[in-house]
Order: structure tokens, then sequence, then C-alpha cells
């Protein structure tokens, strides 16, 4: 029998595991969507420095494959864990999180290309730094650390900016996502 000081210890503990194995998982299907979609932002970054005229097709062409990359990986992941990570809500709520940047960048903003470059990841970064604050610093370190670089680059890089992106943005995703398997 176990007195009520080790009931509460024993409890806290399994509270304690339980934490660990949600922020595990979270961080593990988070990893292969970070992973994934940096490989195609490097790309994109690396192809729009080559054909810059064509950006906005180039960019158009990244979330097409990043959102059925993102199906994929939550069909195999869901097959596996039984947990669906990406659905139609989710795919609904990225759509007006686009459309929302989409009426700042092409319809009220009035940015200039490379405004417009770097409107895009401080966008997205902010969401991983503030789902950070729910699902882990590893969330808050690549959101912060992806918006410093990237004003870096804004203000210091010039006509190497989009490599420079490929690197920060796309490499640094990769990284995160890397990052975040061994957590």
């Amino acid at each position: 029998m176990i007195d009520s000081k080790q009931a509460v210890e024993a409890l806290t503990e399994i509270n304690q595991i339980a934490r660990r194995v949600r922020q595990s998982t979270i961080y593990n299907l988070a990893s292969l969507m970070l992973i994934m979609w940096g490989v195609l932002v490097f790309a994109g970054h690396l192809v729009v420095h080559i054909l810059p005229r064509n950006a906005l097709l180039i960019w158009l062409a990244v979330t097409v494959l990043g959102i059925a990359g993102s199906f994929a990986i939550s069909a195999s992941t869901r097959a596996r864990t039984g947990v669906r990570t990406f659905d139609a809500r989710f795919l609904m709520a990225f759509l007006l999180f686009l459309g929302f940047g989409y009426l700042w960048t092409l319809g009220l903003g009035h940015f200039t290309a490379r405004q417009m470059d770097t409107f895009w990841p401080l966008y997205f970064m902010l969401v991983y730094t503030i789902a950070g604050l729910w699902f882990g610093l590893a969330f808050v370190a690549i959101g912060l650390g992806v918006t410093a670089l990237t004003l870096i680059g804004y203000f210091f890089i010039g006509d190497w900016f989009h490599l420079w992106m490929a690197v920060v943005n796309g490499g640094g995703m990769i990284v995160g996502g890397l990052w975040m398997r061994r957590n």
C-alpha cells in the first residue's frame, strides 16, 4: 500500500512522462514537415535566384508540392501512430493563412520583390515562434533564428539574397527539423 505522498509523486511522474511523450511525438511529426518544407524552400530560393521573373509560379509550385507532401507525411504517420497531423481543418487554416499573406503582398501592401521575399519567411516564422509557446522551445529557436538571419540578409546581403535565403530559410528549416528529431 502507498501513502498519499507516494501517490502524488507517482502521478506527478506519470504526468511528466506523458508530457515528454507528447512533446516527442509533436517534435517527430513536425521534424518531418520541417525537413520536407525546408528542402522545397531551399530549392525554391535557388530557382528564383536563377529565374527571378518566374518567382510567383515557382513559389506556387513549392506551395502545391508542400501541401501534397504534408498530406503524404500525415497519411504515413497516421498509419504508424493513429494520429492525423494534416487534415481538412489544417488545410483550411493553412489556406486562410496564405490568403491573408497574399492579400497583403499582392493587394494591399504594394511590396517590392525583395520585400515580398522577406515578408513570407518572417510571416511563417512568426507562426513557428508562437507555436513554440505551446509545443516547445525548438519552435521558438527556429522561428527567432530564421527571422534574425532573414533581416540581416534583407539589409546587408544585396544581390545574393536568394542564395542567402536558400541557406537561412530552407537550410534553417532542415537543420531545425534534424535537431527536433534528436529531442
